[in-house]
């Protein structure tokens, strides 16, 4: 097995919406006009309900109602309103993952969270909704597995309780790579920006590649603050209920002190559930 013949398997599966594909294409050509987002963001009901309802939360902090969705483009802009796209439909594109496994709220909800903490945590302004989509989409791989290897993943969740270290080493014992190399490959065939579906693939190991350091290191900074806040899978939490040494370590990095990072979960609480409502 490698990912990205597993990642190639099932884009066919958990595939993104033609709709979505459609934005996303009109975005990256560079030329596209506002009406042209419209039309195609109009022809799906339920994205454009999504997309309002996200529009007017506090996550992004606009005083004033956005009751149309060109009103909501010109707020948004054109490469943030192509991540909110692919977040807004994103949960609805894994289905039939074992129960046992997983609890798929508890799940997105985790996930959620992250990308709310990513957001907070980045430093770059023009960066912040990348950070919430490599955020939200940091465990997909993770579902892929869930998906089509469930016996294989219910092994990989014993070590679970031994904490983050041991489940790794199971997945590459067991698999021969990690949930992040899958994800990431899969997130490279939807055709998302290199610097979200690389740092992603990074996410356990931040100094792998210099060119990306500062921005997984920041992803996993928000991982780790979102594992402290919620767990994400049906499996006996760590036993010893410490925090791992490299969550410390990209925390130490990025110099996070206990004050920054109260102050950061504050704030993610409050946006989660807006952002959840409007996801989910």
């Amino acid at each position: 097995m490698d990912p990205s013949s597993i990642a190639t398997k099932v884009s066919t599966i958990f595939s993104l919406p033609e709709v979505v594909i459609r934005i996303t294409e009109l975005i990256n050509s560079g030329d596209a006009s506002n009406h042209e987002l419209e039309k195609a963001i109009s022809s799906d009901p339920a994205l454009t309900a999504k997309l309002l309802k996200f529009a007017n939360s506090s996550y992004f902090g606009y005083s004033g109602k956005v009751a149309t969705i060109n009103k909501a483009i010109a707020i948004i802009g054109h490469k943030e309103l192509r991540n909110l796209v692919i977040a807004t439909s994103v949960t609805s594109t894994f289905k039939g993952i074992p129960a046992e496994l997983v609890d798929m709220d508890a799940f997105w909800s985790h996930s959620i969270t992250c990308g709310v903490t990513a957001r907070l945590l980045t430093s770059n302004v023009n960066s912040r909704e990348r950070f919430f989509i490599a955020g939200l989409l940091h465990g997909v791989g993770r579902l892929v597995m869930f998906s089509q290897f469930p016996k294989e993943s219910a092994e990989v969740l014993k070590h679970f309780a031994k904490g983050d270290d041991a489940v790794l080493q199971a997945e590459r014992k067991i698999f021969g790579f990690t949930h992040a190399q899958l994800g990431a490959e899969l997130l490279r065939l939807w055709k998302l920006p290199v610097n979200i579906w690389k740092i992603v693939e990074n996410q356990f190991d931040s100094n792998k590649n210099q060119e990306y350091q500062y921005d997984t290191s920041t992803l996993s900074a928000a991982i780790g603050i979102a594992n402290f806040m919620q767990p994400c899978i049906n499996a006996i939490p760590s036993a010893s209920g410490k925090i791992p040494e490299s969550t410390l370590r990209t925390w130490d990095f990025l110099g996070l002190s206990v004050d920054i990072i109260e102050s950061v979960m504050t704030v993610a609480k409050l946006q989660v559930t807006e952002v959840y409502n409007a996801i989910r």
